[in-house]
């Protein structure tokens, strides 16, 4: 039996490793993933700037600790197609393999940063925190500022969860923030108004400057670029400066998009799958082809949910080991579960939606 998992977040992880455990030792079971550092806590990538030795921190288990376990690891791969007439996929990387056949498939790729379409033509202007890979040329980036003894000033598009966080984490480790949001209050989608409240007032506290109902109409390189009064304006030491029009045009020294997750369903809609906002499953966590399940960020149930946080990712995952090792007959129901946003010093007076 051959089973492969693409992804190695929490949900493709904790499933080999719950499945490693519960299958038998000639069962074949091989991940592949993008990621080079091994499995890591995304969770902690809106915490990397407070904490200094993120890059080891964040690594929650080398590749290396999978395979010891006999879990093959292709790590630096990239899956370009998935064939279900002959049950394999397509690779593209540093490994040998370039065709992998399964029995069993797993797709548990997660979400990629959402870039709403009119900041599409401007992504070479700012950055997103989606990835390890991400958190590493932000913190290059703002590491070239403070060795000229400089903060940079950086702008925040999107009073999200992760938008709020990274503002918050930026403004602890010194930097100047500015939070542009497209509503009249933050995190409108977790918390209710009273809590956004509370959540604006925290990081006003902090030093965060929140700007909201701000309709950002594009982003302008520092040539570009024009104040309030049509006037050029200049470089920054460190770095070309970009500039965030709303009503009118201010210039910062980074930018930042934050405005949701988009689950990975590219491979699965060319291969033929049914897909929705997600990737569409049934209560078995089954796809549209019965050989081929989805975990996590990328799986839509059939009350259209993405359960995009930890507690039921893990949850599905280890559920879906259990009913693929025969442990489990029952579907797969989501846990009760609260979520909370890594903001410092603020604590919601009232339960999250989530």
């Amino acid at each position: 039996m051959q089973t492969v998992i693409i992804g190695s977040g929490i949900a493709g992880v904790s499933f080999a490793e719950k499945y490693r455990a519960l299958s038998a030792d000639d069962d074949e079971i091989t991940l592949v993933t993008r990621e080079h550092d091994g499995y890591y806590s995304r969770p902690l990538l809106s915490r990397g700037f407070t904490k200094t030795d993120i890059e080891q921190s964040i690594i929650l288990k080398p590749f290396d600790k999978l395979r010891e376990n006999n879990i093959n690891v292709l790590c630096g791969a990239e899956v370009t197609a998935i064939n279900c007439a002959d049950k394999s996929i397509a690779i593209n990387g540093s490994c040998q393999e370039k065709e992998l056949q399964y029995d069993k498939l797993i797709i548990a790729q997660g979400s990629s940063a959402f870039i709403p379409p009119p900041f599409r033509p401007y992504d070479k202007l700012f950055f997103s925190l989606n990835s390890l890979v991400d958190l590493k040329a932000l913190r290059q980036f703002r590491q070239d500022f403070l060795s000229q003894n400089q903060q940079p000033n950086w702008a925040i598009v999107g009073g999200g969860l992760i938008g709020c966080e990274v503002a918050s984490d930026l403004a602890a480790a010194g930097d100047n923030v500015t939070l542009f949001h497209a509503m009249d209050r933050l995190m409108e989608r977790q918390l209710v108004a009273e809590d956004s409240a509370l959540l604006l007032k925290v990081l006003q506290d902090s030093g965060v400057k929140v700007l909201l109902n701000q309709a950002v109409q594009e982003f302008i390189k520092e040539d570009d670029c024009m104040d309030a009064g049509g006037r050029a304006t200049q470089g920054a030491v460190a770095g070309d400066k970009v500039c965030v029009r709303t009503e009118v045009t201010a210039e910062f020294d980074g930018l930042i998009v934050a405005c949701g997750f988009k689950p990975r369903t590219e491979l699965a809609e060319l291969a033929g799958l049914e897909i929705g906002r997600g990737i569409k499953v049934n209560p078995y966590l089954q796809t549209s082809d019965e050989s081929i399940y989805a975990l996590g960020d990328v799986a839509e149930l059939p009350n259209g949910k993405l359960y995009a946080f930890i507690l039921p990712i893990r949850n599905q995952a280890l559920w879906l080991a259990e009913f693929l090792s025969g442990q489990k007959q029952d579907s797969w129901t989501p846990p009760v579960f609260t979520t909370k946003a890594k903001v410092h010093g603020f604590e919601a007076v009232h339960p999250y939606n989530v």
